[in-house]
């Protein structure tokens, strides 16, 4: 636990802030705190800025940190296994399928002319994309195509170009490259910062990269409790902003000087210096037009996506941007908005068309929700979250009585035959509540049952390989992380058709106007 002259040291202006750090204290330590509620013991696992919020927080959020610590020991343990596991499966898989699966490998084995993959290829496909081998938009269009004329938030096209680009994310840069050029059919190399033409722009798409399956850094993040209030903001998840480089929790100071950054021309100028383009992408390198490459910034991510999205906005005059992220990539998107208001930055928003998430987490209180939805509900609501039938990360953090974190915007929320509701809040917002225990493996069989039938009912389109009935059966025992891959969200917004009773008293600024002639989708025009 910090000192008091340490955690007051710069926060008199009223930040705040509460750490949770699970090394701090030993076994003995969380067991006396969990069970036998001693206070003592579970200061051990906390860092505050001041010893009144680590006095409440201990007593009246005991079990949310409880669950915090032993979720984040545990992922912490199988941290190394779990990357080498994934190394293992990256390989196997990709061994698989280039050389026609395991038939085709014995085949080549036999014939000596086996494929070996390489890691960092056009051909090595992440573990997200082996789950979800689509990479086409809908109907084969080409982005110019897709997004032909005027750009509208909440198209079906524009839906099914964000999911395609959050789950592109997770590639590595020549991947991107080849389904970019070569199947949306665009000169460009981007995934954070995606031009529907190279000239002329209408829309500038953004799109933040999500929780890794394998990276343990990733689920713990989103397992964390630790937050840091902004004064007359509200209190944000630390671990998200900590992933846009705008801070990090072994020297807490540096949140409030990096949030803070807010002078224009310092900031851009000072991440001009401190970050080229040929710095932000995999092997240091940078496209011919000095577009980003396709990497997450580990420092500064904020600032230097912020200082590109300015220098195509002043080159494209009459183009919108769209931000939009799967999972962890979800929280990122929304985040980023969220600190282009915090620093005024009231000509880019307006430049903001919308931002898409798919099975985003939470990433703060009830008051910053507030004030973003104020921002993001005029002239029309431009914040969509898409959330899948039981996905257990929509529903993290927890939200109770106890606890802070709150989602806000509109929920567009699909169930398991993808019936499209407009709600306020998924249906079994924190999950783990016995009541639901039953429905929800229920549903997982059903899902296992849907992957064998897809095909027939909805075309080779939706035909579900072997590897994503695998995790289907995974799902019998933990089907809210199988309901969180691509797939669902892509067939989502895909297939996804309007439930008869879709009342707009759900959303309480008001509705957003519904067209299902040709986009099938939220269609409102600026």
């Amino acid at each position: 636990m910090a000192s008091t002259s340490q955690q007051n040291n710069g926060y008199e202006d009223g930040f705040r802030y509460v750490v949770v750090r699970p090394e701090k204290g030993g076994l003995g330590d969380l067991f006396r705190y969990a069970v036998m509620g001693n206070i003592v013991s579970g200061l051990m696992f906390l860092e505050s800025s001041d010893d009144d919020i680590l006095g409440n927080e201990v007593i009246d959020n005991r079990w949310v940190i409880v669950v915090s610590i032993i979720a984040r020991k545990i992922i912490a343990l199988f941290g190394k296994p779990l990357e080498w596991t994934g190394y293992l499966l990256d390989f196997i898989l990709n061994l698989l399928s280039q050389n026609g699966n395991l038939i085709g490998l014995f085949c080549n084995i036999v014939c000596g002319r086996v494929v070996v993959p390489r890691r960092g290829t056009e051909t090595f496909i992440s573990t997200i994309g082996q789950l979800d081998g689509r990479i086409d938009l809908h109907k084969g269009e080409s982005l110019a195509r897709e997004i032909d004329g005027e750009v509208e938030i909440g198209t079906r096209a524009l839906m099914d170009l964000c999911i395609m680009a959050s789950k592109l994310a997770y590639e590595n840069a020549q991947v991107v490259n080849n389904v970019v050029v070569h199947h949306w059919k665009e000169p460009s190399t981007q995934v954070f910062i995606l031009c529907d033409k190279p000239k002329d722009a209408n829309l500038i798409l953004i799109s933040f990269r999500g929780t890794e399956p394998f990276d343990a850094d990733d689920w713990i993040t989103d397992f964390d409790y630790s937050w840091y209030e902004i004064p007359n903001f509200g209190k944000v998840h630390m671990g998200f902003i900590e992933a846009l480089g705008l801070g990090n929790r072994t020297d807490v100071t540096t949140f409030q000087s990096k949030l803070l950054m807010n002078h224009r021309e310092s900031n851009d100028s000072d991440v001009s210096k401190r970050t080229q383009p040929s710095d932000i992408g995999q092997g240091g390198s940078s496209t011919s037009e000095g577009q980003l490459q396709p990497e997450m910034l580990e420092m500064s991510a904020y600032y230097a996506v912020r200082r590109k999205l300015k220098s195509l906005l002043d080159e494209h005059k009459n183009a919108k941007f769209v931000v939009t992220g799967h999972s962890l990539g979800g929280a990122l998107a929304i985040l980023f908005p969220t600190v282009l208001v915090l620093h005024k930055e009231m000509e880019l928003m307006q430049k903001l068309l919308g931002v898409y998430t798919f099975g985003q987490p939470r990433i703060g209180n009830r008051e910053l929700g507030k004030i973003m939805e104020s921002h993001l509900n005029s002239p029309v609501p431009r914040y969509i979250r898409v959330v899948y039938c039981n996905d257990l990360v929509p529903r993290l953090p927890y939200d109770d009585k106890t606890f802070l974190y709150h989602h806000f915007g509109v929920c567009l929320y699909y169930d398991s035959f993808y019936v499209e509701q407009k709600v306020k809040e998924e249906p079994n917002k924190n999950f783990f509540q016995l009541r639901n225990a039953f429905a929800v493996y229920v549903n997982a069989i059903w899902e296992l049952i849907r992957s064998y039938i897809m095909k027939y009912v909805y075309g080779k389109d939706y035909v579900e390989g072997w590897f994503e009935i695998v995790v289907r059966k995974i799902g019998l025992a933990l089907p809210g992380i199988s309901a969180h891959g691509p797939t669902d969200y892509v067939n989502s917004v895909r297939l996804g058709r309007e439930h008869s009773l879709h009342m707009s008293s759900h959303v309480q600024n008001g509705p957003v106007v519904l067209n299902k002639e040709k986009s099938r989708g939220t269609k409102v025009t600026f």
